[in-house]
C-alpha cells in the first residue's frame, strides 16, 4: 500500500472513530422505551437543541400552510391590548353551523420562540369540521422580541373579541373553550388563570397538549431520561429565558407567568391535559392535574407510555397518535357539546 492510501485509509478510520464517539456521547438513552410505534432511526440519537440563532432563521422563513378547503378561513384583525396593534386572528367556520355555536380560542406552540397560527390551519379545521363549532387561532407576537405578558395579552384580547362579537360571529358566548399546545398549552393555561381573575370572560374548558407549565424545570439538574426528542432542556431554557426576558430562578416568576407557580386553583375551568411520559413537560403536567384536581376542578388526565413531546404532529399515521388526538376531540366533544367532562381516568 502506498503512502497516499495509507494516509487516505487513515482520514476515513479517524473520521470514522471521530463520528462514532460523537453518536455515544448523543445517543438517546430513552430510545428503547419509546413507544414501538414511534420508533425512527433518526432518533436513536438526542434531539440538538434550539439557539437564538436557529429559531431566528426559522422565524424568517416564509412557509406557506395552504388553507383546508372544507371549512371557511378568514383572517381577521382584532383590537389588541391598550396601547397596542391589532392582533391577527384565523377564524374557521364548518360548512354548517347550528346558532348558536360552541367555540374554540386555540393557541399554537414553539416555545414562545417560534411557531404560528398558520401551521395549525389543518388541526383548526378539523376541530370547526368534526364538532361542528367556530375556532378562533390567534397568531400571537414571539419572544424574545415580545416577552411577557405580551404573548398573554394578545390571547386575553382575541378571547374578549370573542365574546364581545358573539353575535357577528354565532357563538354562545358562554361555551367558548380554550386550548393550545406546548407553549400555546401553558398559555391557555395562563388565559384561563387571567380571565378568571378579570370576570370579564369565563372559558368554560381548557384543553392543554402537553403544556409548558413550569419554568423551574428548567433549574432541575435531570430528567430521568425526559425531553432528549424534539423538545430539550436547552431549548426549555432558551424559551423560558426568552418569555420572562431574564433566566429563570427558583424564587419567582411574574404572576400568569409560570401557571403551575400559581397557589389557588380553585374555581378554573374543567381541564383535559395530554402528554407523553417521555416529554420534558410530563412531571409539570402530572403535578398540574393532580393540583386542578385537589382544587375540586375536573382534569381528566391522559398519558401515552413512550412518547415524546408533540409525537402526534411528528408521527400522525402511528395509531397511537391517532387514538391520542381522538381521545382529545371526544373530551372536547363533551365539554362543549355534551356538557359534561369525559375520560376522566388516568391512562398509565
Amino acid at each position: 500500500m502506498n503512502i497516499r492510501k495509507l494516509i487516505g485509509w487513515g482520514i476515513v478510520l479517524t473520521a470514522l472513530g471521530a463520528a462514532g464517539a460523537w453518536l455515544r456521547t448523543k445517543r438517546a438513552t430513552s430510545y428503547a422505551r419509546l413507544h414501538p410505534e414511534l420508533r425512527a432511526p433518526l432518533l436513536r440519537v438526542r434531539t440538538p437543541a434550539f439557539t437564538p440563532t436557529l429559531a431566528k432563521l426559522i422565524r424568517s422563513l416564509a412557509v406557506d400552510f395552504p388553507t383546508p378547503a372544507d371549512v371557511d378561513v378568514e383572517l381577521r384583525r382584532v383590537p389588541g391590548p391598550p396601547g397596542e396593534s391589532d392582533v391577527p386572528v384565523y377564524v374557521y367556520r364548518p360548512p354548517t353551523l347550528s346558532k348558536p355555536a360552541a367555540a374554540l380560542l386555540f393557541i399554537h406552540g414553539g416555545g414562545y420562540i417560534i411557531g404560528a397560527a398558520q401551521m395549525f390551519h389543518a388541526a383548526c379545521a378539523r376541530y370547526a369540521r368534526e364538532l361542528g363549532i367556530v375556532v378562533v387561532s390567534v397568531d400571537y407576537r414571539l419572544a424574545p422580541d415580545t416577552p411577557f405578558p405580551g404573548p398573554l395579552e394578545e390571547c386575553y384580547a382575541a378571547l374578549r373579541w370573542m365574546q364581545a362579537q358573539a353575535g357577528a360571529l354565532d357563538i354562545d358566548p358562554a361555551c367558548i373553550a380554550v386550548a393550545g399546545e406546548s407553549a400555546g398549552g401553558g398559555l391557555a393555561a395562563a388565559l384561563a388563570q387571567l380571565a378568571h381573575d378579570r370576570g370579564e370572560v369565563t372559558p368554560c374548558f381548557q384543553l392543554l397538549f402537553y403544556p409548558m407549565l413550569d419554568d423551574r424545570t428548567t433549574l432541575q439538574a435531570g430528567h430521568a431520561g425526559r425531553g432528549e426528542f424534539v423538545w430539550t432542556p436547552a431549548s426549555n431554557r432558551l424559551g423560558w429565558s426568552a418569555y420572562l426576558g431574564r433566566q429563570p430562578s427558583l424564587d419567582a416568576a411574574p404572576a400568569y407567568a409560570a401557571p403551575a407557580r400559581r397557589e389557588n386553583l380553585a374555581g378554573l375551568p374543567p381541564a383535559w391535559i395530554g402528554v407523553g411520559d417521555l416529554d420534558l413537560f410530563y412531571p409539570e403536567n402530572a403535578a398540574y392535574a393532580q393540583r386542578l384536581r385537589e382544587a375540586g376542578v375536573p382534569c381528566a388526565f391522559y398519558v401515552v407510555e413512550g412518547a415524546y413531546h408533540a409525537f402526534e404532529q411528528f408521527q400522525p399515521g402511528a395509531p397511537v397518535s391517532q387514538a391520542f388526538v381522538v381521545r382529545s376531540l371526544a373530551a372536547l366533544r363533551a365539554a362543549l357539546i355534551s356538557e359534561s367532562l369525559a375520560c376522566q381516568e388516568d391512562i398509565p
